[in-house]
């Protein structure tokens, strides 16, 4: 049966870090914020960490803080958790790494029985940076191990609720750990969970001492049951433990795998890009050379028809055809001779056409440089094309390399969800062994009990017998070796 429930105070009994709250007074919030949040979760041991955030707090104004101390809020529930609890008949204690400055409000207004927690140094009106109190260096389990020999019970008969990882030795020293709104390392170990901020939920798991729920918390299998049961739950244990780390190994190499397919990704890309860009300069030249390829073709057409070049090319061709047709077609002789006299009168024209020779010239070496620049844009273009289809290649393989890593990707997610899934098994295997062994514990200690009872009380009943031979002693009559044994077993005599 549950006599004494000890708290954890921050974000417990009070709804805030105390720590945090001083932070503020001396600008040091994130540095002290991060180093709680690292011992909550487990990550940095208590005593190291309190140190280190006292050390920051060094300087500020003893009078500040205690007015700060007023203004933290009770942890919703609180007041009337406390007060039905103790009128249930429970006795209620903190037992916190905090100090005694709320500490000590807090025992005030909930009539606590217990309160337990440091104190921070000061001089002269401000903190020295030092803090002291049995919980600098102590745990928690060694507080609850005192209050219980103070209210002579046993670890079976009290309760813990915390919140983080420096409660973890005070839920597992007591017979039921509530972790309440707590971190994940606090949860894996508890009991009870409850994940809403409100104490009043507590009232549902501490009922009357007397009630129905106390009296089915006792054990119900023997020692053997309890036994066996932790057996086959060990021998589970390890095959989900081993079915957990070799998805772990799987996700992880898939991890990998996807990593490189990525890596790949990336390395041809980088060359896609770069053909890419090469691509664009080659094209850029190409638009060069085909803008004087343009330039000269169009100069020289000009130069062509001033020059009247044009004009003799045309009487040139027009009596080339003349005389073909005056020596392939038969023609009666009228006709022939018009088609001479017009041949004749247009070599008279030619001959009579004046050609500027150096127009001509100039021409012909515009020809030559239009041509220059067109061989080179089709030779650029060429090499652009090929610089493009290398640049596609890359592409394509990007495409391939990415749905191997999309596919990869998603085999890993699926995988580590696997993991994840079989890791709550895994935790929650963990918790019914640890119950099992709490089980056990009580057992034992039931049976320690009963097995004390036995001999208790047979060394009344010796005892009774011993003084009844002693009277019979003392009045004259004989006694045997056993009962004189009986009776300096007893120191009678």
């Amino acid at each position: 049966m549950i006599k004494l429930i000890a708290f954890d105070l921050d974000n417990v009994l009070i709804d805030g870090e105390v720590i945090d709250e001083m932070a503020k007074l001396v600008g040091v919030e994130k540095e002290i914020s991060k180093i709680t949040s690292q011992a909550m979760e487990g990550d940095l041991d208590f005593g190291t960490a309190l140190k280190e955030r006292v050390s920051l707090l060094k300087g500020a104004s003893v009078e500040d803080i205690n007015k700060v101390m007023l203004e933290i809020p009770l942890m919703e529930g609180a007041k009337e958790s406390v007060s039905q609890l103790k009128k249930r008949g429970y006795k209620i204690a903190t037992i916190t790494g905090s100090f005694d400055v709320i500490a000590q409000r807090m025992k005030d207004e909930l009539d606590l029985d217990y309160t337990y927690s440091n104190s921070l140094e000061e001089k002269d009106g401000v903190l020295t940076g030092e803090v002291t109190g049995p919980l600098v260096e102590g745990s928690k389990k060694d507080i609850l191990k005192e209050i219980m020999a103070l209210e002579k019970i046993s670890a079976e008969e009290c309760a813990a609720v915390g919140d983080g990882a420096n409660d973890v030795s005070m839920l597992k020293e007591a017979n039921l750990g509530v972790a309440f709104n707590a971190k994940p390392v606090l949860k894996e170990m508890a009991d009870v969970i409850v994940d809403k901020k409100d104490l009043k939920e507590l009232l549902e798991i501490f009922d009357d001492p007397s009630s129905v729920k106390e009296i089915a918390s006792e054990p119900k299998e023997s020692f053997p049951e309890l036994l066996s049961k932790k057996k086959d739950l060990e021998k589970a244990l390890k095959e989900l433990t081993v079915e957990r780390d070799q998805l772990n190994d799987d996700a992880k190499k898939l991890r990998q795998e996807r990593d490189e397919l990525n890596s790949q990704i990336r390395e041809n890309l980088d060359k896609a890009l770069k053909y890419r860009d090469e691509r664009d300069q080659v094209n850029q030249e190409v638009k060069k050379y085909k803008k004087l390829r343009d330039e000269a073709h169009k100069a020289y057409k000009k130069m062509e028809w001033t020059s009247g070049r044009r004009e003799a090319v045309q009487i040139e061709d027009e009596i080339k055809r003349l005389e073909k047709t005056i020596e392939t077609r038969v023609l009666d002789i009228r006709k022939e001779n018009e088609l001479v006299k017009k041949v004749t009168d247009l070599r008279k024209k030619l001959q009579g056409m004046q050609e500027d020779e150096e127009s001509r010239s100039e021409a012909l070496k515009l020809k030559e440089v239009s041509e220059t620049h067109h061989a080179k844009v089709v030779e650029l273009s060429d090499q652009a094309q090929e610089t493009h289809e290398k640049m596609l290649e890359y592409f394509r393989k990007i495409d391939d390399i990415r749905n191997q890593a999309d596919a990869t990707h998603q085999k890993f997610i699926e995988t580590r969800e696997k993991a994840n899934k079989v890791h709550e098994e895994v935790k929650a295997t963990f918790g019914k062994i640890r119950k099992a062994n709490k089980g056990m514990d009580r057992v034992k200690a039931k049976e320690r009990s009963i097995e004390d009872e036995i001999v208790r009380k047979k060394n009344s009943e010796e005892r009774e017998k011993a003084e009844e031979i002693y009277r019979k002693f003392r009045e004259g009559k004989k006694v045997s070796t056993e009962e004189l044994m009986l009776l300096q077993k007893h120191n009678i005599v």
